[in-house]
């Protein structure tokens, strides 16, 4: 065994000492913190640190004699490579919130055995399923201890980032205003008290800001709002007197980040607090006291910020222009050292990172930025690394996700590029992601309507072809927030009331078509929901459709303009006006004359 594969064989091994030591069968490692979040701070990485797969979304279980991670079809072949000599199984899992890992500890644990998993980082939602699960095979469930804890020696701290504000101009509604509004929801939920323990609501209801986690300007914190009162629990140090002067003036009090249990075991008698039990831990609901009565329902701010203000969408729409002008600087510079200068992946993230960083408001990425060449772009989350990745050279199609966090706004785009010359398969596979991505975002659709009901419009043109991909279609997009941010998405998954479309919703469009070992295709633009003027206005309820936000030539050299259709041509040639309309003013030189190629009508 090599080293890294050693050292996850180790791990594991040590896992199982621990195991024996407290009388438990087998341990569930999820991808989690005590906020739940997409994006983990490094001390709780612990299903990377202890399985060597790096995937942003993966489950671990591992029992006294068998280790699986469960991983759905965007990890399959990256999960394959990281996990290979470790001894650790892949199970594949058809989408990220399947939970078939339940079953298989069913299967592999006998009736009266013990399952462990710290409560601290467990979903109170998952929780439930998970208990109901365990009794009716007679498991029995710890959450009590953290396993981790006990072999991980040099285990990361808490993170230590400065929080800052997010300000006026682009900060539109003062945090007294969102507070009056989340308690206004509070008293429709006849809710004394309501504990949050997302990191982006709380960033969200004070206009805050931070950097505890990668990508996402969001802050390790817990929230206790009441009828008159707020408290903010961080970590020591991380806001300044001044800072804590003018959160105060708004009736916000600092307290520890340790605090925020025994802030809610000390709930006076008859307190009814709201908490969102897919967004709290099992550990902090078990901290309510039994005198209170806990009302479970979505964080009325996970609701509220979905929805863009007026103001904040003309906001989003300058930092997607900024982020199309830097795009058309990269995209030039890089069609002109195509073929002259050494180019891989790694140096198109140096380049179009470097472009971004130059723009206006420009704050940081708001995720690693994804270049995969042929066989790499068919990993939809794949990552160049120093130690592995390609050269642009040859012929094929290279695909660019990135994005980037602005003070007015989030961004995230895919773009398919040719090298040299693309197959007729390429072009078909092109043609039709395009077609999917179109026929989104050229849907109308009454409001209120669920996101997942619309994920087949972009599905379809794929589907007459026998093709379809693994991943959602689309997801929710925050304002300065996380990338991903619900409670919208646009899936195959089974829908809920809170996924309906409201006006100022922002979502991605992202279909794809990927061959393992050659190429993969994605497009992607974000969209907002807009009224839609109907001569039926009225008879049968308000219609919606998407703005296309996203400001960015979408490679013609690619498309079968037959397969495409005269109306989806139509429609590019529309959208590729807009850009070159919107852009020209930001751009000079052989950006600008890269646009005005790279926009002609087809």
């Amino acid at each position: 065994m090599d080293s890294r594969t050693s050292t996850i064989t180790l791990r594991i091994e040590q896992l199982r000492d621990a195991m024996k030591t407290q009388g438990v069968n087998a341990c569930l490692v999820p991808s989690a913190d005590p906020h739940l979040s997409e994006y983990l701070p490094e001390r709780w990485q612990a299903r990377q640190w202890l399985s060597g797969f790096t995937g942003s979304v993966g489950t671990l279980v591992v029992t006294l004699d068998r280790a699986a991670v469960f991983a759905d079809s965007r990890y399959w072949t990256q999960a394959e490579a990281e996990l290979a000599g470790t001894g650790i199984e892949l199970q594949k899992i058809p989408t990220a919130a399947a939970t078939h890992y339940i079953d298989w500890i069913g299967s592999q644990l006998q009736a009266g055995q013990t399952l462990a998993i710290d409560g601290q980082v467990l979903g109170l939602g998952l929780a439930q399923q998970l208990r109901s699960a365990m009794q009716r095979f007679g498991i029995v469930m710890r959450t009590d201890v953290d396993l981790i804890d006990l072999i991980w020696p040099d285990r990361p701290g808490l993170p230590t980032g400065k929080i800052y504000e997010h300000l006026p101009p682009q900060a539109t509604v003062s945090r007294a205003e969102k507070m009056a509004d989340v308690r206004a929801a509070m008293g429709r939920h006849g809710a004394s008290h309501h504990f949050i323990s997302s990191v982006d609501d709380s960033a969200w209801l004070f206009n805050l800001r931070g950097a505890d986690v990668s990508y996402n300007p969001v802050f390790m914190a817990h929230t206790l709002l009441s009828r008159d009162s707020a408290t903010l629990f961080v970590a020591d140090g991380k806001i300044d007197q001044a800072l804590k002067a003018r959160l105060a003036e708004d009736g916000v009090t600092i307290a520890p980040y340790t605090a925020a249990a025994a802030a809610l075991a000390a709930l006076p008698a008859q307190s009814y607090v709201l908490m969102d039990p897919r967004r709290v831990t099992l550990g902090l609901r078990e901290a309510v006291p039994g005198h209170a009565t806990v009302l479970e329902a979505i964080n009325p701010s996970t609701l509220a910020k979905s929805r863009k203000t007026a103001a904040e969408a003309a906001f989003v729409r300058e930092a997607m222009a900024q982020d199309g002008a830097a795009m058309c600087e990269f995209y030039a510079w890089f069609e002109q050292a195509l073929g002259k200068e050494r180019l891989t992946e790694l140096s198109v993230d140096e380049h179009l990172s470097a472009a971004r960083a130059r723009r206006p408001g420009f704050v940081g990425l708001s995720f690693p930025t994804i270049a995969g060449f042929n066989a790499n772009g068919a990993m939809p989350h794949y990552r160049a690394t120093a130690e592995s990745h390609a050269v642009i050279e040859g012929n094929g199609l290279l695909l660019i996700d990135s994005g980037a966090q602005y003070l007015g706004g989030t961004t995230d785009i895919t773009r398919v590029w040719p090298i040299g010359e693309v197959s007729a398969e390429q072009k078909r596979d092109y043609t039709l992601v395009l077609k999917g991505t179109l026929a989104l975002s050229r849907a109308c659709y009454p409001r209120g309507t669920l996101g997942p009901m619309l994920d087949a419009l972009a599905r379809a043109p794929m589907w007459e072809h026998g093709l379809d991909f693994g991943h959602g279609t689309g997801h929710g997009v925050g304002y300065f927030m996380n990338v991903h941010e619900g409670p919208q998405n646009i899936s195959k998954g089974l829908p809920d009331a809170n996924m309906a479309m409201e006006i100022g919703m922002i979502t991605s469009i992202e279909p794809g078509i990927y061959r393992p070992g050659k190429w993969g295709v994605r497009i992607e633009n974000l969209v907002l929901n807009v009224p839609l003027e109907t001569p039926e206005k009225g008879q049968f309820g308000d219609m919606l459709a998407f703005e296309t936000l996203t400001l960015c030539p979408i490679d013609t050299r690619c498309i079968d303009k037959e397969l495409l259709g005269a109306d989806n041509i139509a429609w590019l040639n529309r959208y590729h006006a807009h850009v070159r309309t919107k852009l020209s003013p930001l751009l000079n030189g052989a950006a600008l004359a890269w646009l005005e190629t790279r926009t002609q009508a087809i």
